[in-house]
């Protein structure tokens, strides 16, 4: 992949990383601690662009020629976001609050550079099946999933078991929307083949 500029990744998440990387991209990543607040007035797609675009204003300052990407994922029960649990206890309690229904993964995105800001979100909805208390608590004893929105990770064995089919993009629940992202770089001829 040619790029016009350098791309720098504001994600410590291995799997932003790695999904980055697949699409060929040469990166470097830069990392801020960026305090999560949101408005709570904001529907549940401009939370996770709000969120994206929040954590990128934190870097306006220190952008030269390079290309900055940030992204953050939220999980929604309904109208309930649930973001990433404190404790067993309360990853308990959001994924038998997942089981047995479907919700939704949205991931907003936040491409910045000097001259401009691009802002935009995937959607993809999840369907668990019914998961029993050993299957949930198997899984947080193993996987400790408290970095994680909704307390799950789809690549995981939950995901593995749990999951019977989505609609949409499974990298956005992964925790980055590849393909819509790889458009937005393209067209913004930040990148080429």
């Amino acid at each position: 992949m040619n790029l016009s500029r350098p791309i720098l990744l504001a994600s410590n998440s291995p799997r932003r990383k790695e999904l980055l990387a697949g699409l060929g991209i040469q990166f470097e990543v830069r990392v801020k601690e960026v305090h999560e607040d949101f408005p709570e007035h904001l529907q549940r797609e401009e939370v996770a662009e709000f969120l994206a675009s929040h954590k990128a204003d934190a870097y306006t300052a220190d952008l030269q020629n390079e290309v900055l990407i940030t992204a953050d994922t939220i999980v929604c029960l309904g109208e309930r976001i649930l973001n990433k649990p404190a404790d067993a206890a309360e990853a308990f309690a959001m994924l038998r609050a997942l089981s047995g229904t479907h919700h939704e993964v949205i991931t907003g995105v936040c491409i910045l550079t000097r001259e401009s800001k691009t802002v935009f979100h995937d959607v993809t909805k999840v369907y668990f099946k019914e998961l029993t208390d050993e299957e949930i608590h198997y899984y947080i004893a193993h996987y400790q999933p408290f970095d994680k929105a909704g307390a799950y990770g789809i690549q995981e064995w939950i995901g593995k078991i749990g999951i019977e089919k989505i609609e949409g993009s499974y990298f956005n629940v992964v925790g980055l929307p590849v393909q819509k992202l790889y458009t937005h770089l393209r067209d913004l001829q930040v990148i080429g083949l």
